[in-house]
């Protein structure tokens, strides 16, 4: 697969407007319940009448700025979005004096900032949208069994880790064959690896890359700012996943997502060039006990809601808008 033998994707096609609100919630991190802060942004209103999408960014530790293109949701389809920094990066709490240890940065960890920010917010009936990591964290967020949850997006999510980096490695043998022998290298600290990571990031994670769109240079400074989540639970980069999540899988448990887990059901959300192959996707499709429905962009890598905005925008708006 050859992403440059094919037409580069529209991209991003007209300005999404500021958010409504923005604050902060107190969340209490467990054990040891010292007050932290999160971030959050919400276009249009919350209402009992509008049942809001909250949105969970990827990384681990990359901030929410790469996906609010999907703010445009609320523009179009009065569906308020709710969007958020994850603890460790963006504009909520950092831990970095003195740095905790790599298990402090745990699945467990999130699941409770998230219901933690639910709560705040006075949230009873959502739909959550998870886009990479965020997706996995959405799954394990759905297992729970929590209350209020009616549909589920997860866009270039992988269900399996171990798949995840087969499908990488496998996207690495298209590079220039100059590129492949630079990431085979142990010195990941080098210029010229970094010079081929971009090649594959062109291809297999944003195609719009000549620049990268303004909002993804935003999210990866802020992570290069502060890489300490990322670090510990992903590792390096795609091609060498050495953190926590190295050995991650729901594959076992999808059958508990059923029509009571998320009532409305599932959409499925990659591209054609995504570093989330559709191998990653397929667990999702075939084990999930609800409804659901997959789409893939046929421009985009992993990153279709700056890539194909607008499909984006009229996909992921005209299920969360159908009733159920």
């Amino acid at each position: 697969m050859n992403p440059t033998d094919y037409p580069l994707p529209p991209g991003q096609v007209r300005p999404y407007p500021p958010p409504t609100r923005t604050g902060t919630v107190l969340f209490r991190v467990p054990p040891t319940n010292n007050l932290a802060e999160t971030s959050y942004s919400i276009w249009g209103n919350l209402s009992p009448k509008k049942t809001p999408l909250i949105v969970l960014h990827g990384g681990p530790g990359i901030p929410h700025d790469y996906l609010l293109p999907i703010s445009l949701i609320n523009s179009d389809y009065g569906t308020p979005v709710v969007m958020y920094d994850q603890l460790g990066c963006g504009r909520s709490t950092h831990f970095s004096s003195p740095a905790p240890p790599s298990s402090f940065w745990s699945i467990d960890l999130f699941i409770a900032e998230l219901d933690n920010l639910i709560r705040s917010l006075g949230i009873t009936t959502f739909d959550l949208l998870g886009h990479s990591w965020g997706g996995m964290l959405a799954v394990s967020f759905t297992l729970a069994q929590p209350t209020g949850l009616r549909k589920l997006v997860l866009c270039s999510t992988a269900a399996d880790m171990a798949t995840y980096v087969t499908v990488a490695s496998e996207l690495r043998s298209f590079l220039p064959p100059a590129c492949q022998t630079i990431l085979s290298q142990a010195d990941r600290s080098s210029q010229d690896y970094a010079a081929a990571m971009l090649e594959f990031y062109r291809r297999h994670l944003c195609r719009i890359a000549d620049p990268f769109p303004e909002e993804l240079m935003r999210s990866l400074g802020e992570m290069a700012n502060d890489n300490s989540v990322h670090t510990a639970m992903n590792g390096p980069d795609e091609l060498h996943v050495t953190g926590s999540l190295k050995n991650w899988s729901c594959v076992q448990q999808l059958a508990g997502i059923t029509d009571k887990t998320v009532p409305g059901g599932v959409l499925l959300i990659n591209g054609q060039f995504d570093e989330a192959q559709d191998a990653c996707v397929l667990p999702f499709f075939l084990r999930i006990k609800a409804r659901v429905k997959w789409v893939q962009f046929a421009l985009s890598a992993h990153m279709a809601q700056l890539e194909e905005t607008e499909k984006f925008v009229r996909v992921v708006g005209a299920f969360l808008s159908t009733h159920s």
